[in-house]
């Protein structure tokens, strides 16, 4: 398999072959994509008429990259005549390349060099899912540039490429005919533009008053600007400070301005199938990354509170007080061929929202956001009770309205077969997963604390507290499997047990619904050889009929989820089993060239020896970049209470100390600083 090599702006990127080249390919995502369409399909270098081949890659950010590369098959190589440097960028909504021809001879030479041009102008899920176009296609070919486009109705997209050096353009491409001095070089910038046209020609973000990217020496400061205000490392464990500087780094990548705040950043949820709004993910990354860059959480509450739900729309599962889940820009959605335009298919969400505000105001102690912000906490909890309460029994179900194109599991584990018996059987709708009474417990007593503190209503916060503590009772009985000593995955329809031994009890221990009787089974199970691998916990575990340590929801393990059971287990009193979990998923970051992966394999550590990579993992990935953040708030014990940090550190031997210097919050800047454990 080829390497593939990216750059990226938040929700903008290119994914190119590891010589630059994007080859047209249904099912790959090789290309230049702005808001969900791909803008460049075909962007292929020759020299001569042969084909490019990389000599060594430099990726010196998130947003540039430099090629090095000679002609011919790799045999060639030894003492090449002529070599191509291929610069690229990415900078306001642009996507740049600078060629260079390098000629090491001690005789001027002619070159002819060929740049193939095309854009097929897919939406992001019609690169997954190949379809039949309905687009209406044109090119336009001038002295200096090349316009690729197409229309459908009202909806209109050109690729326009132009050149700062005389080419012969064609409707296929650019050719450049050139003489190079001896030990002699040439160069030619092209710049591709990606524009979205409203029938009067006018691009649709500039009449929104959207900013598009950055430009330049504004990335580049504006990056190092991000560095210097996260709070500082230091580890006697070197990998750990590897992941977190690559994980700062990765999130900067993947800040975007939305078009709804065109001035504002948050969070995009990764690349290349996921670069959007993804509330799940969105909530989730900004609550593991809190205490290090808070600036996201702000505006990712109040984008979702303003495309919160109002009405009942069956296509787009939408329910008054409902938050979104996803958000797409592509064709599909504009013609409503996808619901994604929002789409609000994930119950997990709503309570996830409220999680995140009160998680916000204890960290930031911003409480004028909290009052902003009530109407929309207040519909959330109550879309809980009213429309997530499908059997009037008190749990949060789920089933979906759109019965053709929505999607048919609403929790994090979204794929269709990851909700299964253990023998296999998949259940029938409507379903109550284990977490999502956890996160509803959660968000009860958060709302509770909001109400009281915040919304002048102490009557509103007991009643919250009660539903908590009755739903706390209520469940800890209906899904307790006693025969096994676990949490069921979910239950049916009727009521029953759906009974996989899967990673999502561990989030019950996050949440805090676990009885503390029965929190010393459940991470039993966590870290036994069923669900902990050596690297992490897989998802689902072995011996479940459907356990498939390639399955994407179905035994491999996620590093997000890991994060969120470490947490849990430290909140438990299961400081070792947090730590064995710590360093087993960050251990296996190391593999990933530092950066944690969005999932990998689910097999045995003991058999393979390194973590097997999942394929179509996106990467970088928000929420698995979270969990590294996550990871170490839970070894050094950071928790704030009220104006003060309280850190109590539990750090595994490997680690050595750590030093975690100027965490911001409501108290300023503060450090904290950990040793490990001694063991005898």
């Amino acid at each position: 398999m080829k390497r593939m090599v990216r750059i990226l702006d938040g929700n903008i990127f290119a994914l190119s072959e590891d010589n630059g080249d994007m080859t047209f390919d249904p099912p790959s995502p090789s290309g230049f994509f702005v808001f969900d369409t791909r803008f460049l399909s075909t962007w292929r270098l020759t020299l001569d008429g042969e084909q490019l081949h990389p000599l060594a890659i430099h990726e010196p950010s998130y947003y540039e990259i430099r090629l090095f590369l000679v002609p011919g098959n790799p045999t060639h190589y030894v003492d090449a005549k002529v070599s191509i440097i291929r610069d690229r960028w990415i900078s306001d909504s642009s996507f740049t390349e600078r060629l260079t021809v390098l000629n090491h001879t001690c005789e001027p030479a002619e070159y002819v060099l060929r740049i193939d041009i095309d854009s097929d102008f897919a939406p992001i899920y019609n690169v997954v899912w190949p379809r039949a176009t309905r687009l209406r296609g044109y090119r336009e070919v001038f002295e200096d540039r090349l316009r690729l486009g197409y229309r459908r109705e009202r909806f209109h997209r050109a690729t326009e490429v132009s050149t700062t050096e005389p080419a012969a353009v064609d409707n296929q491409g650019m050719t450049y005919r050139i003489q190079v001095d001896r030990q002699g070089r040439w160069s030619t910038t092209l710049t591709v533009r990606s524009l979205v046209l409203r029938p009067d020609g006018a691009d649709v973000r500039e009449q929104l008053g959207h900013t598009h990217g950055q430009v330049g020496t504004q990335l580049r400061h504006d990056l190092s600007r991000w560095l210097a205000d996260a709070p500082r490392l230091h580890c006697d464990w070197q990998p750990l400070t590897t992941t977190y500087r690559r994980g700062l780094t990765d999130l900067a990548g993947l800040r975007f301005a939305p078009l709804a705040m065109p001035h504002e950043t948050m969070l995009t949820a990764g690349l290349p199938w996921s670069a959007t709004i993804v509330g799940r993910d969105a909530i989730l990354t900004c609550y593991q990354t809190l205490p290090f860059v808070p600036r996201t959480a702000a505006t990712t509450l109040r984008l979702l509170a303003l495309d919160q739900g109002t009405v009942l729309d069956d296509f787009r599962d939408e329910e008054p007080g409902k938050i979104i889940n996803e958000f797409r820009y592509g064709e599909m959605a504009a013609f409503e061929e996808r619901p994604q335009s929002p789409y609000f298919g994930g119950a997990d969400v709503t309570p996830l929202f409220v999680v995140l505000l009160d998680e916000y105001e204890r960290w930031t102690g911003d409480g004028q956001l909290v009052r902003d912000l009530e109407e929309a906490a207040r519909a959330a909890l109550h879309w809980i009770d009213e429309y997530g309460d499908i059997r009037g029994d008190g749990y949060l179900w789920y089933r979906r309205r759109n019965e053709n194109s929505g999607a048919m599991n609403h929790c994090w584990k979204d794929s269709p077969e990851a909700i299964c018996y253990r023998d296999g059987r998949l259940p029938g709708l409507p379903r109550a997963t284990c977490e999502l009474q956890g996160y509803a417990y959660d968000a009860r007593r958060r709302g509770a604390r909001l109400a009281r503190e915040f919304w002048g209503d102490p009557a509103y916060a007991d009643r919250l507290e009660r539903q908590a503590e009755e739903l706390k009772q209520r469940f800890n009985r209906d899904f307790w499997i006693e025969q096994g000593e676990y949490f069921a995955l979910a239950l049916g329809p009727d009521g029953d047990h759906v009974d996989a031994l899967a990673s999502n009890m561990g989030h019950l221990l996050w949440s805090g619904i676990v009885d503390e009787s029965r929190a010393p089974a459940v991470a039993r199970h966590l870290l036994g050889p069923q669900m902990f691998s050596g690297w992490g916990v897989r998802t689902l575990g072995t011996g479940q009929a459907r356990y498939n340590p390639l399955g994407y929801h179905l035994g491999t393990v996620w590093p997000f989820d890991n994060a969120l059971i470490a947490a849990g287990l430290r909140r438990y009193g299961f400081v070792a089993e947090a730590g064995i979990i710590a360093e087993g998923v960050i251990d296996a970051a190391q593999h990933f060239g530092g950066r944690m992966p969005e999932s990998f394999a689910g097999y045995d550590r003991a058999l393979t020896r390194y973590p097997v990579p999942y394929p179509a993992a996106n990467s970088p990935q928000a929420t698995a970049t979270g969990s590294t953040f996550l990871l170490l708030r839970t070894l050094l014990g950071l928790e704030p209470y009220g104006e003060h940090l309280v850190v109590h550190p539990a750090i595994p031997q490997r680690f050595g100390r750590i030093e975690l210097l100027d965490i911001p919050g409501r108290w300023g800047r503060m450090d904290a600083i950990g040793n490990a454990r001694i063991t005898t």
